[in-house]
């Protein structure tokens, strides 16, 4: 079949269905509200070399280390069979971090691998030292179970030893078992689809529409480094503490442009940290990817052709390259977000026209769990916050914002589901910065605990606000604090603690910075 504009842009569609089906059915089937309602997933489809052909609209900060995870599955096995499944979460191969966890199938053509599927999925608890396997911790070993690539399903049948080991480590484990089993329907739904796709038009106009899928992705990504004036820009900000010691943590960045290449320096960044924010060179190069795809006019594929004109570069046992068993916990949620700060903040200086001020900086997690009449409970969540403003008009309010693309957990959900009674959920009026153009306004959230529980809060931008650009204000800074009785506790950005019947919990996240003198 012949590759034009037409058929690209039907067989775009097809590889993005298949995508786009397994999200579907993963939802569905899924038990936790962390995946059937928050959407804290993706999926996406690989070549038989392991090269990214589509990926769902799930979530950014997947879109650089999914192709790292399927490299790993590769490499650790000489051979595979039709109907197997590989599962992984280590971070450092791959992964993100060990609440996500990746299965990887091969799709056969005849007697040889044609395509790979793959979803991730952030599962409520892995183990680890505490509930929702996002803790305080000092190495990966305290963050739960880690994962390396091993066959799950081999040759169609149930590793069922696997299986109960892993969701013997959960504190939810037919949680986690129904959230296995929902990742493994959506492997048989892509994998099918596939099949049904080869039959319908033949595996080597699949492969002709894949590699030209490619190719056509990155010249549009040329496109837009092209379209940037030609420049080097450096840009700093920090993260507020490591869970360990309230400190400074600087993030440097240099971007350098050169006709249509986009190098991406990160020296002078802080060496790796003691506690849970360091970063996989996997989760760096998903925020400087997602970073470069927001300033495509046009609707970008994205696949690995989006990733060939960029180059990044992170120092050894820094921040953004750890050594092996560095804790990694909310790198993949908190560091990820600075690292997007920065890159924008340095190409603000090439588009001073085009890019908006700093969001809220922060995915705000929460995770807590406990026994309630005899059950375990356990669950993990991000709040939204402020957009920034920019210079097309105001930043969106009390939304998720660059490397989460969650919903929200409906209140409804969260009591049906947990000991909890949602106290408040509305805007924190006034929290975004003031300019030509105001930031969006983050979030009140109040849980009262109908239970005792162990409460885990890891969140950013309570000291350092979200910055304004071109005169624009900072956002308002966020908070986090526990009422207990008539006394109130401030927790600070990064806490676990406690909790008792009656504790209220309340997070106010942080406004987006404004943008253009007042």
């Amino acid at each position: 079949m012949p590759v034009d504009a037409i058929s690209l842009a039907v067989f775009r569609s097809l590889f993005e269905s298949v995508a786009e089906e397994m999200g579907v059915t993963l939802q569905r089937a899924a038990f936790s509200p962390n995946i059937r309602e928050r959407l804290d997933f993706s999926c996406a489809v690989f070549d038989a070399g392991a090269r990214m052909v589509a990926q769902a609209a799930h979530i950014p900060v997947h879109l650089g280390s999914m192709p790292a995870s399927v490299e790993a599955a590769i490499r650790a096995f000489e051979r595979f069979e039709p109907g197997d499944v590989i599962i992984l979460n280590d971070p450092y191969r791959g992964g993100t971090h060990l609440p996500d966890v990746t299965m990887v199938s091969p799709v056969f053509a005849g007697a040889q691998v044609a395509f790979f599927v793959a979803s991730r999925a952030h599962h409520a608890d892995v183990g680890g030292m505490s509930p929702g396997s996002l803790p305080l911790s000092t190495e990966l070993y305290q963050e739960g179970l880690i994962i390396p690539p091993v066959k799950l399903v081999e040759g169609g049948r149930l590793s069922r030893s696997v299986f109960d080991l892993i969701t013997a480590n959960s504190r939810g484990p037919e949680e986690r078992q129904g959230d296995l089993e929902a990742q493994l329907a959506a492997q048989r739904v892509g994998a099918r689809r596939l099949l049904h796709l080869v039959e319908a038009h033949g595996y080597d106009a699949l492969t002709e529409h894949a590699n030209a899928l490619i190719d056509y992705s990155r010249r549009m990504t040329e496109a837009v480094i092209a379209a940037i004036p030609d420049g080097r820009y450096t840009f700093e900000d920090a993260l507020e503490g490591d869970g360990q010691e309230a400190r400074r943590i600087p993030i440097r960045v240099t971007i350098t442009v050169s006709d249509r290449s986009f190098a991406v320096d990160f020296t002078g960044t802080a060496p790796q940290v003691a506690g849970n924010l360091n970063a996989v060179e996997a989760i760096v190069r998903s925020a400087v990817y997602y970073c470069l795809r927001l300033l495509a006019e046009d609707d970008l594929p994205v696949n690995q052709g989006c990733f060939a004109p960029i180059s990044v570069t992170t120092p050894s046992r820094s921040l953004l390259n750890p050594d092996f068993p560095a804790a990694v916990a909310v790198g993949n949620t908190e560091t990820s977000q600075r690292i997007v700060d920065v890159v924008l903040g340095a190409l603000a200086q090439a588009l001073p026209d085009v890019i908006p001020a700093a969001s809220q900086g922060t995915m705000n997690n929460v995770t807590f769990g406990g026994t309630h009449d005899g059950r375990p409970f356990v669950y993990y969540e991000t709040i939204g916050g402020g957009h920034g403003a920019g210079p097309q008009g105001d930043g969106l309010s009390g939304r998720h914002s660059h490397m989460t693309n969650t919903r929200n957990t409906p209140v409804e959900a969260l009591e049906y589901a947990l000991p909890v009674r949602v106290l408040a959920y509305r805007l924190r009026e006034g929290s975004g910065g003031a300019g030509r153009f105001r930031g969006g306004d983050g979030i009140v959230r109040g849980y009262e605990f109908l239970a005792p529980a162990r409460l885990t809060v890891n969140s950013e931008r309570r000291i350092y606000a979200p910055y304004g650009l071109r005169g624009g204000r900072p956002g308002l800074a966020g908070r986090n604090r526990i009422v207990r009785g008539e006394g109130e506790i401030e927790l600070g950005g990064k806490a676990e603690f406690m909790v008792e019947p009656g504790d209220v919990l309340w997070i106010e996240t942080p406004g987006g910075g404004g943008w253009g003198a007042d």
